[in-house]
């Protein structure tokens, strides 16, 4: 197999000027300032460090966008992880959180490389709305300590520990930082309606506004709050070490269904960031390019302490509508935010985490398809079976489990229509009655034929069932007239020589006519057309009453069947 490896960013540098320089370092300025806030409060809520999540966004974004197969992709971390890696955190530890990131990477490389990246749209959408609606409430309750300021040690990682904390300290609620956490939620806000009112505000990102005025204000007024330095220690103005994680040959094992999640994660939410941005600067994006960045992004960044890293659809679309067109913006958005590590770190200390919980809350609220549930009772039981079972498991129980949940509900579900879809109809053949042999004296047929409609799977080999009933006398020759029959697989082919085996031993003959592509390159294929015989075979209904007429046994003079 031939693997292709074509970043976009090799499409757009023939006849690149210096226009859409303008225009890319424009757009790179404003998402790197939009990205600094959000890269440190997903780390923080993921129970990482705000250097984590900034190195993450560094490195990851700078090869997303450097190797990925959109023009305009921004990576980094995203809300949407912070559920998984605050789980892995707090079960494994961070070093095993870095193996597990560069396991992801390793199937996100090897999705790319079989070009696997369409299949990805074959997840339903009930199992992703269910599943971010899940996450978005997951990462809701996370906040609520530093929201609140309680003063919990060890937040549990599963639902239920984490509630009895969290119910068990609300007397240690600590109002001045509720305060803060209320006004940066006002702030967020009305940000967008205040920049319409007010042009010279829209440049800056909401996100970064309140960082802004929360770190100013803390810096003056010394509020009683806690903030990056007082937690870790503010935020180191140097390049990060170049080390590789500690590897656990015995929780090795452990982390394939968690790296398997960040994988699939990642590489829906790329994939979805992408397409949605394609609409926007009429481009299609290469998807399978997209993992194989996606997939290095995520094996590099842990190197240099980072973590899980996929696009992101909010700081992508902000690219674009700030004029961004090629991956030279995605390139400058990761070198602005290296530039502030190394010249603005030591203000990081002054950062209320109230202001970052604040910032993850709504970010929270707004990742959320909560307009779905309103429409859920327009849908069938197995819609709202699949979405609501995600959702559920998702919220009380773990992750990984809703993922695979969900797809197997939504496979069963499957399975069950298009069984249903799958028909087996009895064939009128009236000419019967006018050809010579073809009834018995009693006037019933000693031919039938019967049509299928469909697709003949594993599903719907049950149909068959009816082709040979135990109840009935068994006439000297079945007719399967197949026209209809779109697809046959290994299962039912099965089930066709089962019946063809049941029929001979009651001494009747099968003939298969009129056969699509599918069907009859699996029958030849198999052999079973040698066991059916060449000749029982024929293009048509006609010819297979043709071929019947000659199988027929003359009649005894008494008429017995």
């Amino acid at each position: 197999m031939k693997i292709s490896f074509h970043p976009k960013i090799l499409d757009t540098l023939p006849g690149y000027g210096k226009a859409q320089l303008s225009h890319d370092v424009s757009a790179g300025l404003t998402v790197g300032v939009l990205a600094l806030p959000l890269a440190m409060a997903f780390a923080i809520a993921s129970g990482m460090s705000p250097t984590a999540g900034i190195w993450t966004a560094i490195v990851a974004g700078f090869l997303i966008s450097a190797l990925g197969g959109s023009r305009v992709q921004i990576g980094g971390p995203t809300g949407a992880f912070i559920p998984i890696i605050y789980g892995i955190v707090i079960e494994y530890g961070v070093q095993n959180l870095l193996v597990a990131t560069m396991l992801a990477g390793a199937m996100l490389v090897a999705m790319g490389a079989f070009r696997l990246g369409n299949l990805i749209r074959f997840i339903p959408k009930t199992v992703v709305i269910g599943f971010t609606n899940g996450i978005a409430v997951v990462i809701f309750i996370a906040q609520i300590k530093d929201f609140l300021g309680l003063r919990i040690d060890h937040l549990p990682g599963e639902f239920f520990g984490k509630m009895e904390a969290l119910i068990t300290h609300l007397n240690t609620v600590d109002m001045p930082t509720v305060a803060l956490s209320v006004a940066s939620i006002v702030v967020l806000l009305s940000w967008n309606r205040l920049a319409r009112r007010f042009s010279a505000l829209s440049r800056l990102p909401g996100p970064l506004a309140v960082l802004v005025l929360a770190t100013v204000a803390n810096a003056i007024l010394h509020l009683p709050v806690e903030t990056i330095g007082s937690r870790f220690n503010g935020i180191p103005q140097q390049l990060p070490g170049f080390a590789l994680p500690e590897l656990s040959l015995a929780t090795l094992g452990k982390l394939i269904s968690p790296a398997l999640t960040i994988a699939l994660l990642g590489a829906i939410e790329s994939l979805l960031s992408a397409r949605v941005a394609d609409g926007a600067i009429d481009d299609r994006h290469d998807p399978n390019q997209e993992l194989i960045a996606q997939g290095i992004a995520n094996l590099v960044a842990p190197l240099f302490g980072g973590f899980a890293a996929t696009g992101a659809i909010a700081r992508t679309a902000t690219n674009v509508r700030t004029g961004g067109r090629t991956p030279v913006a995605g390139i400058v958005h990761a070198l602005v935010l290296l530039a502030v590590v190394l010249v603005l770190a030591p203000f990081a200390s002054h950062i209320p985490l109230a202001s970052l919980s604040a910032i993850v809350v709504v970010v929270a609220i707004n990742m959320g398809e909560w307009h779905e549930f309103r429409e859920i009772r327009r849908f069938g039981i197995a819609y709202r079976t699949t979405l609501l079972s995600t959702f559920f498991v998702t919220v009380f129980f773990d992750l990984s489990l809703a993922v695979e949940l969900g797809m197997v509900l939504a496979s069963l579900f499957f399975i069950y229509h298009m069984s249903n879809l799958t028909r087996v109809e009895r064939l009128p053949l009236a000419e019967l009655s006018m050809l010579p042999g073809f009834l018995y004296p009693d006037g019933s047929p000693r031919v039938v034929a019967y049509s299928i409609y469909g697709t003949l799977f594993f599903g719907a080999i049950h149909k068959l069932e009816t082709l040979l009933d135990p109840a009935q006398a068994h006439p000297e020759v079945v007719i399967l007239e197949l026209h209809h029959l779109v697809n046959l697989d290994t299962t039912a082919l099965e089930g066709l020589e089962n019946l063809c085996k049941n029929l001979h031993k009651h001494g009747c003959a099968l003939i298969l006519c009129n056969l699509d592509k599918q069907p009859a390159s699996l029958i030849s294929r198999s052999g079973f057309a040698e066991e059916v015989g060449v000749n029982n075979i024929c293009g048509d209904i006609y010819g297979a009453l043709a071929r019947a007429k000659l199988l027929l046994p003359p009649l005894a003079d008494d008429g017995q069947r």
